[in-house]
């Protein structure tokens, strides 16, 4: 039996979440109370048909929430190990869902602004944060973007071992927030300044070849693959499912993407479950 549990900041992008799990064709709760998640996993595991679950709990569920980190303990001492999938954002991101949609953050009261609503949670939540097993930064995130990210680590497959997410970003445009291990490729030749190779991107032959002109490349990048490839078994043997290596280069457009592409390959040559997804490829230019 297969339990996820999906929860995190309110406006990261839950109910997108829950929905592509049902798609993926799982038994799905909404806003489940956390006192009765210890029930719902005794009625899903006597359930021959429900192979797999996934339910929603959050601050909606106030003030049954308390304790949620403790309930999730329980159950998992008790024999059914769930999964935790935490969703996050920028709290400048959370900020503009918030407007956008014109919704009430559950915390929002005549004494606390949207912005203390979004502080006062990330403190409830702390807890049950530390114990997810994987955190989605949605903050730069289109929906289908969130779709596809699900869609790829929880579908069924025949590989193995841990879902290892390759990720390029921009420094210019912040750290992601679920990134596990950061790599900085900012020390290599930047074809920015290059205006025939400015519009281009990572993905491209021209960009691949001027970069691996530098002299540094190729020691930086085989040094890159063996720190992975030694540390990959340890996080494997610590129960380590899923695992987001960032790479960043100034604008998240040429030297990470490249790289991100590179470190992909070589994972899945070494038989890892390897996704490789480019925040901020589509930016400046």
């Amino acid at each position: 039996m297969e339990l996820v549990i999906i929860t995190g900041m309110s406006g990261a992008g839950r109910t997108i979440v829950l929905r592509r799990f049902e798609d993926l064709g799982y038994f799905c709760v909404d806003n489940l109370p956390p006192p009765l998640l210890p029930a719902f996993a005794r009625l899903t595991e006597s359930e021959t048909k429900v192979s797999r679950a996934a339910v929603v709990m959050d601050l909606r569920a106030r003030p049954f929430f308390d304790g949620i980190a403790e309930i999730v303990k329980g159950v998992s001492e008790s024999g059914l190990q769930p999964f935790i999938l935490f969703l996050d954002a920028s709290n400048e991101a959370l900020i503009r869902r918030f407007k956008e949609t014109r919704r009430k953050h559950p915390l929002f009261s005549s004494r606390q602004g949207v912005m203390e609503s979004i502080i006062a949670e990330r403190t409830i939540l702390e807890d049950v944060r530390a114990l997810a097993d994987k955190v989605i930064d949605t903050s730069a995130m289109a929906a289908k973007d969130l779709r596809t990210e699900i869609t790829a680590s929880f579908r069924e497959t025949g590989l193995s071992g841990p879902t290892i997410t390759v990720r390029s970003f921009g420094f210019n445009y912040g750290l992601p927030l679920d990134a596990d291990l950061v790599f900085d490729v900012r020390h290599l030749i930047n074809p920015h300044y290059v205006p025939a190779l400015r519009g281009l991107t990572g993905r491209d032959e021209e960009i691949v070849r001027y970069v691996e002109a530098d002299p540094d490349t190729a020691p930086f990048v085989d040094r890159l693959k063996e720190f992975v490839s030694f540390t990959l078994p340890r996080y494997i043997e610590e129960g380590k499912a899923y695992l987001t290596i960032a790479i960043g280069c100034t604008g998240g457009r040429h030297r990470s993407v490249m790289i991100a592409e590179q470190l992909g390959a070589h994972l899945s040559a070494q038989g890892y479950r390897a996704l490789v997804r480019h925040r901020d490829v589509n930016k400046g230019g």
